[in-house]
């Protein structure tokens, strides 16, 4: 199949990747030029785990080509998949949908024969129509039919994800679209992978509605855990006690600093408002949205607790920036409020990760960025563990504690074990388990 991807972000490039990997013919379209250049010298602009390897494979088997004209390929294209990005509209929330129009626009131009467009960015419902409204104003003699493919991919473990989905959902009720859909993803039908077709506003809905339950989730565990600090219990064998129930399930029980990401952030509050425009009120949602907010400030608070309550003047070391590991995404990251309460607070931050400190320069000015975890704890008042990169897991804890001018360690991620950590002479406080000093 000859497929057209718009859009080199996160979704687009690992969508066009994992397609050409199948075997079909892909053109990847951005209009930075500046990208587009640097993807052709083989640079790729994310960090995610062997997709370097992936781009490079098929681009040098001729599957994977990357361009800034749209009309000569997708003139050509089977397929067209909408991948740009739908920010957070400044000032109300609103998903901004700017780029999804002007993507409908040109591509409606450069059609030829028929075409299936296909909308992979995470949109509000009625989107479809929005978007087969403009192509049909535009060029109202195209054979076009537009679908809904929503993405579940996870950051940090999108090839698999892309490669191994629990489903595929497409939105479209045209036999021609399912057929052309269908051989697109025929490849993992060895997977069996199941394809689950519904009307395309319920495939737009169906991706809100999931990443809401799965934020509802964090959100939950994350005031259990609140209450499990307070009442001398452990969240994390709450988690397992209650996530071992089939109708529950274990992810996305795991206590921390609250949720952050591309993803769950923009999408509940454009799930909220669209509910808004709907006249229909999504407490909950909201709910979740206010506390996540609220826990993400309130971390501060927990490392000032671990020292006494008093942090002008003090060093604190912070391992871990991206919002999660296998990443170097900072995009509503818990880093950015706790760091930038610290320093609110008087103390001076200084901080390692291992693939996101270039962008964190610009959300975290302030910040002394460090080479190593032991540089990074060397003299300071406290070590914080914000993100749990496969490294932090395995520090040498005796090295770690001569480093530190005080033995202090909040670990937002519940990486160690209190009892283990008291045993070394360690201040250690978690998440949801009772504090533990040496």
């Amino acid at each position: 199949m000859r497929i057209v991807m718009i859009g080199t972000g996160y979704v687009g490039l690992v969508s066009g990747a994992c397609f050409a990997d199948f075997g079909h013919q892909v053109v990847c379209v951005d209009k930075d030029t500046a990208k587009i250049d640097a993807l052709e010298r083989g640079e790729i602009p994310i960090f995610e785990p062997d997709l370097d390897r992936l781009v490079e494979t098929n681009v040098k088997a001729g599957r994977l080509t990357f361009t800034t004209n749209l009309k000569g390929p997708v003139s050509e294209a089977d397929a067209v998949f909408i991948a740009v990005g739908t920010p957070s509209r400044r000032g109300d929330g609103h998903a901004d949908l700017t780029y999804v129009h002007a993507a409908a626009r040109e591509i409606a131009e450069a059609l030829k024969g028929f075409t299936v467009v296909i909308t992979k960015s995470t949109v509000p419902v009625g989107t479809g129509d929005d978007v087969e409204r403009i192509m049909r104003e535009t060029n109202p003699s195209a054979d076009v039919v537009v679908a809904s493919n929503p993405e579940f991919l996870r950051e940090g473990a999108a090839i698999r994800d892309f490669k191994h989905p629990d489903r595929i959902v497409v939105g479209t009720e045209d036999e021609r679209a399912r057929k052309v859909i269908a051989e697109i993803y025929r490849p993992l039908y060895l997977n069996q992978a199941p394809i689950m077709y519904t009307g395309r506003r319920t495939a737009e809905l169906i991706k809100y509605a999931a990443n809401a339950f799965l934020a509802t989730k964090i959100t939950f565990i994350n005031e259990i855990a609140d209450l499990a600090e307070r009442a001398g219990a452990d969240v994390q064998e709450v988690a397992r006690g209650i996530g071992l129930d089939n109708r529950i399930g274990a992810k996305f029980l795991h206590a921390g600093p609250g949720f952050g990401g591309s993803c769950f952030p923009k999408d509940i509050r454009a799930l909220a408002k669209t509910a808004q425009d709907h006249d229909v009120s999504l407490r909950l949602v909201e709910a979740v949205l206010a506390v996540n907010d609220a826990r993400k400030r309130a971390m501060a608070r927990k490392v000032a607790h671990a020292l006494d309550g008093n942090l002008r003047g003090k060093t604190i070391a912070v391992l871990g920036l991206a919002f999660k590991p296998n990443t170097d995404d900072m995009r509503e990251a818990p880093s950015i409020p706790l760091i930038t309460a610290l320093i609110d607070q008087g103390a001076k931050v200084r901080a390692y990760d291992p693939e996101s400190m270039q962008q964190a320069r610009a959300e975290l000015p302030d910040v002394a960025y460090c080479n190593d975890a032991y540089s990074c704890a060397k003299g300071a008042d406290a070590l914080v563990i914000v993100t749990e990169w496969e490294q932090f897991r395995a520090l040498d804890l005796k090295r770690l504690k001569a480093e530190l001018a005080q033995p202090v360690v909040v670990d937002l991620r519940n990486i160690y074990r209190p009892d283990e950590m008291a045993a070394l002479g360690f201040a250690y406080e978690s998440v949801g388990r009772p504090q533990q000093r040496g």
